[in-house]
């Protein structure tokens, strides 16, 4: 079953106040109970739910990122913040000119506008300015990283399709170069981050 994305009216990103979301769950499109996982041949191998699903999200990473970047040239305090977000936009200007390339090439519609918890933080940022918009701006972004990386990993470990293995281990190391960016800002809380999961007891890798 492939996720229904609605429409956000453009207004919603004139509100703010929300708070810094502390938890993120990690979701990946599945098949329900009973339900066959919609699976479609291509030259480059099955494609599947969470390949679609993967796509989207790296699609959305980049409609909310390259913005926020872009924004923090004007309300960050920290030079090292506005540097971050420097690189933030010139590599989701380049991831999302991939992904688009690699989604039309599978046939995969991809959103246009950011996800309705990522126009949330957007709204969130534009509320804030100086050290309280670089202490959002680290932790936010940070967080949908990490949420973003353990989708983009799943898929890289298990997808059956060239072009989406391919295109993961692009964006697998783009992830991980920007947890470590958000990271040298010295800002983030990793308190706040969701714990890794615990291993199952006698289950060998």
């Amino acid at each position: 079953m492939r996720r229904r994305f609605a429409d956000i009216a453009a207004t919603a990103l004139t509100l703010g106040g929300f708070a810094v979301a502390a938890v993120l769950t990690v979701v990946l499109v599945l098949p329900s109970a009973g339900e066959p996982a919609t699976w479609e041949p291509r030259p480059s191998g099955p494609l599947g739910p969470a390949d679609r699903d993967f796509l989207i999200k790296v699609r959305q990473a980049g409609l909310w990122e390259i913005p926020t970047g872009q924004q923090a040239q004007q309300l960050a305090a920290s030079e090292r913040v506005k540097d971050v977000g420097r690189h933030l936009v010139e590599d989701h200007t380049k991831l999302d000119v991939e992904v688009r390339k690699v989604a039309a090439a599978l046939d995969v519609d991809l959103p246009s506008v950011p996800s309705a918890d990522q126009q949330r933080w957007m709204a969130q940022l534009s509320a804030r300015s100086g050290a309280a918009y670089d202490r959002d701006f680290a932790n936010l972004l940070r967080a949908a990283h990490g949420k973003v990386f353990a989708v983009v990993a799943q898929v890289r470990a298990g997808t059956r399709n060239a072009e989406i293995r391919k295109f993961a281990q692009r964006a697998v190391v783009v992830v991980m170069r920007h947890m470590t960016l958000l990271e040298s800002t010295g800002l983030v809380d990793h308190s706040a981050l969701p714990e890794p999961p615990s291993p199952t007891i006698g289950v060998k890798p």
